[in-house]
């Protein structure tokens, strides 16, 4: 059991290739002390379903395959994994929950996966009020939409021999305080120009003020006088954005009754990764979850050495 217990620390600070190394046992042992620490930890922790989750897909392979992470978002743990990023998927963790269980549940922070949104309304009560669509994601739809304002642009221009938007994709991603300093004069020269990837990535970057905001009528106000301005802008992906983000502005609007963030469960998605290339990938799926519910579980992983007084 000490022995047991070396090698765990061990495995905490390595992969499994190295564990074999420093601990000179092969591979079979090495996962066999791996697993059994998770199935030890699993089995003597306490049920106590988080109250504040988050749920969002990582890759667990190429080819377009994913798994689906729940993560406790005050604890920094990840609590579910399942296969692919499909409505079943998160149901799969809802239906290990009781009815008591589900309605304890304060806040679901995701994307706009619509699987994961129905998953939640067919499971959570009250889940209009609950659903936070984290900002990130809500950015990120429109970043994607200055970028093809962007192409279009770029297109328009070059066929009249203007090259001013060639290699420029990058410097349209940031925002103005994030951007490097590579980049400033070029970007003060492009935003001197009339052009409509400027004028998209200014309705883009007005958004970031909502999330400032510590009163919900004041954000809905600011929501109502931006959208009006996106919707009218002429830009057909900013209109589009615009319009999608508008059909989930309830739960765009949540984060101030909840006041949370995805951020967590992104951190732990990047351990995740880290995870995955220290082992070159895996093969076997249910592996991959077992050394991510090693690494991220927050479970009580070792061996009791004596028994209690």
């Amino acid at each position: 059991m000490m022995f047991e217990r070396f090698a765990i620390d061990v495995l905490l600070q390595t992969d499994i290739s190295g564990a074999m190394r420093v601990l000179r046992i092969s591979w079979d042992e090495t996962w066999h002390i791996l697993k059994r620490a998770v199935e030890r930890g699993q089995l003597v922790k306490k049920r106590q379903p988080p109250s504040v989750i988050g749920v969002d897909e990582t890759a667990a392979a190429r080819g377009q395959k994913y798994i689906t992470v729940v993560c406790d978002l005050e604890q920094g743990t990840v609590e579910h994994i399942s296969e692919h990023r499909r409505a079943e998927s998160l149901d799969s963790y809802y239906a290990s929950l009781t009815v008591e269980e589900l309605a304890s549940i304060k806040a679901v922070a995701m994307d706009m996966h619509d699987p994961y949104i129905k998953a939640t309304r067919e499971r959570v009560p009250d889940w209009h009020s609950k659903i936070v669509f984290d900002r990130f994601h809500v950015m990120q739809q429109l970043t994607m939409a200055v970028d093809k304002v962007r192409k279009q642009e770029n297109r328009e221009l070059v066929t009249e021999g203007d090259h001013s938007l060639i290699g420029s994709k990058y410097v349209w991603l940031y925002s103005r305080e994030n951007l490097p300093a590579r980049y400033e004069d070029r970007f003060d020269e492009l935003r001197a120009l009339n052009l409509k990837t400027a004028r998209a990535w200014a309705i883009k970057e007005s958004l970031r003020e909502l999330w400032k905001y510590k009163s919900l009528p004041w954000a809905k106000k600011l929501w109502k006088r931006w959208y009006e301005w996106a919707s009218r802008s002429q830009l057909k992906p900013i209109v589009y954005a615009a319009a999608t983000l508008q059909r989930h502005i309830g739960g765009i609007l949540s984060f101030f009754s909840h006041r949370i963030t995805n951020a967590m469960t992104e951190g732990l998605n990047g351990k995740i990764q880290r995870i995955k290339r220290a082992a070159h990938g895996y093969r076997n799926v249910e592996n991959f979850k077992t050394a991510i519910f090693f690494h991220c579980g927050g479970l009580d992983l070792y061996p009791r050495t004596h028994a209690k007084a």
